[in-house]
């Protein structure tokens, strides 16, 4: 029968395969969640895994469109072109216990994130000059198996707590028109907060067939508390009443909810096909104000996000009892509209594992990634405009992605 062909090896190429998908999903999504560790048939399992993601977004015909001054940046010598994103680590590391039908793993991972930085000399300063988001992820995930038809249906339940901080730098004025003012004219947000999420799901397996089909629902994660500052000490009195000053600031929104529906089985000796379907609810993201302690609104972060989709299919394979490998295709929907560079992604994944010993597993993969073209603009949102401090062009542009992973079992 095909399963008694399908080694432990082709199947767990499938979690380097969707850490390769989340790293370049939408939104400001990094690691994401994952949960197949779970699965894992050992009673016990260890595994540790590190992907490194370099983006090389170029944003050209940048036009300073906020009218802040009667000179726009472009006038002033600004650079209509750009490169935006930082390359940026995805680590993940978890451990999972089983005892007869119970399995219960918990891990640590950085499932959002974002750094960009075009930096203060291009034309579109007044919308970024450098933006990171950071987060820390704490799981516990657990399932309860029992006899089902031919199979097992596997229910699926868990928490996990979610810690988030960041900035953003943008010019306020421009320097240059500040007539010798020992000020560089910029403002800087600062935020942090954190929050409690949930995920509840099932799953069916026939492990004669190597076949599983799983649907796990992840929780938003409010963050009602997120709270900072808003420094405005390189801007005069002059520009702005608030010049000079640090303003503590306070405001909420809320990390997405997601669901997520995967497949695998064996096709024939020795090969393994999956494939996965991801929504994840990013349009809830569109502005997020932050206001003074007396109540004012004194500045917001523009988004305008959509809702991201994401699918994969690929195929694996084993080679002998030390060497199997895996490859599979992603077409990430991206999730900005007419504001912002998010767009479309299709990514190539490859991967091979090495297993020394039937207690150790090595994994490295690799992945290439065309970003699409396209253009931002302003839009109109909650019948408000973002995004009309700049326009810019962005052609198809390249990433590149490598990821490596141990596992070890008990």
């Amino acid at each position: 029968m095909v399963g008694k062909y399908i080694t432990r090896s082709a199947a767990l190429l499938l979690a380097a395969g969707g850490l390769h998908s989340q790293a370049f999903a939408g939104g400001v999504e990094r690691g994401g969640y994952n949960i197949d560790l779970l699965f894992d048939p050992s009673q016990a399992a260890f595994e540790s895994t590190a992907t490194f993601v370099m983006p090389d977004r170029k944003l050209k015909n940048v036009q300073d469109t906020s009218g802040t001054t009667p000179f726009s940046l472009n006038a002033l010598g600004y650079s209509s072109s750009g490169k935006e994103d930082e390359g940026y680590w995805s680590p993940r590391i978890g451990g999972k216990i089983g005892y007869e039908n119970a399995d219960c793993m918990f891990d640590y991972s950085q499932p959002y994130g974002a750094h960009t930085k075009p930096g203060a000399n291009w034309a579109g300063a007044y919308q970024n000059i450098e933006t990171k988001i950071n987060s820390d992820n704490y799981a516990l995930t657990c399932s309860y198996r029992f006899d089902m038809g031919p199979g097992q249906l596997r229910v699926i339940g868990g928490g996990n707590y979610l810690e988030m901080d960041g900035f953003k730098e943008s010019l306020v004025i421009a320097p240059e028109v500040l007539g010798g003012l020992p000020y560089n004219g910029t403002g800087r947000l600062d935020l942090s907060g954190h929050g409690w999420g949930w995920r509840a799901g099932a799953a069916y397996e026939i492990p004669e067939y190597a076949f599983r089909a799983s649907l796990v629902y992840y929780s938003e994660v409010k963050l009602n508390d997120v709270s900072g500052t808003v420094d405005l000490t390189q801007v005069p009195s002059a520009v702005s009443p608030l010049g000079g000053s640090v303003i503590p600031v306070s405001g909420s929104t809320a990390m997405p909810d997601a669901l997520e529906l995967k497949l695998q089985s064996g096709i024939a000796p020795d090969w393994l096909a999956f494939g996965s379907v991801k929504w994840t609810d990013w349009s809830q993201l569109q502005t997020i104000p932050f206001y003074s302690a007396s109540g004012a609104k004194i500045t917001d972060l523009e988004l305008g996000y959509r809702d991201g989709w994401t699918i994969t299919g690929g195929i694996g394979h084993k080679f002998n009892d030390q060497w199997s490998a895996a490859a599979s295709i992603t077409w990430d929907r991206g999730t900005s509209q007419a504001y912002g560079s998010q767009s479309d992604t299709w990514l190539l994944s490859t991967g091979v594992a090495y297993s020394p010993t039937k207690n150790v597993e090595i994994r490295l993969g690799g992945v290439i990634g065309l970003m699409t073209s396209g253009t931002s603009k302003s839009m109109t949102v909650d019948g408000g405009t973002i995004g009309e401090d700049a326009t810019y062009k962005y052609d198809s542009d390249l990433a590149v992605a490598l990821s490596t992973s141990l596992k070890v079992r008990f």
